[in-house]
């Protein structure tokens, strides 16, 4: 079992920064691709970023340019830097941890950028 700790959500003015954290802890052996989602009320849970466990990274069109994603293999962490953030970037965003075939998924943690 994986259990997946997020942090680093909050309130911030457009154009401000945050920077989400999600530790993998559990039964882990190797490197495995990671990825950030969001939701936001009314819509369906989309992918932002994602990660593979040789680092190559992508991006949702809505994100590129202001997000980054990262990850500390030592420390079973992927990050997320979020930058010039918009009001259409308020969701609860999750971090999830790929095994296949499982799919593990933290609990989410609320972004909110007001205008």
């Amino acid at each position: 079992q994986v259990q997946l700790v997020e942090s680093g959500g909050g309130l911030v003015q457009a154009g401000g920064s945050l920077r989400l954290s999600c530790a993998a802890r559990g039964r882990i052996f190797s490197i495995n691709p990671m990825g950030w989602y969001r939701q936001a009320p009314g819509k369906q849970r989309e992918v932002v970023a994602s990660i593979t466990s040789d680092g190559s990274t992508n991006y949702a069109v809505s994100v590129k340019g202001r997000f980054t994603i990262s990850r500390d293999n030592a420390k079973n962490t992927v990050y997320l830097q979020m930058n010039s953030l918009k009001p259409e970037d308020t969701a609860v965003y999750y971090c999830n941890f790929v095994n296949s075939p499982s799919i593990y998924w933290g609990q989410g943690t609320q972004v909110t950028v007001s205008s």
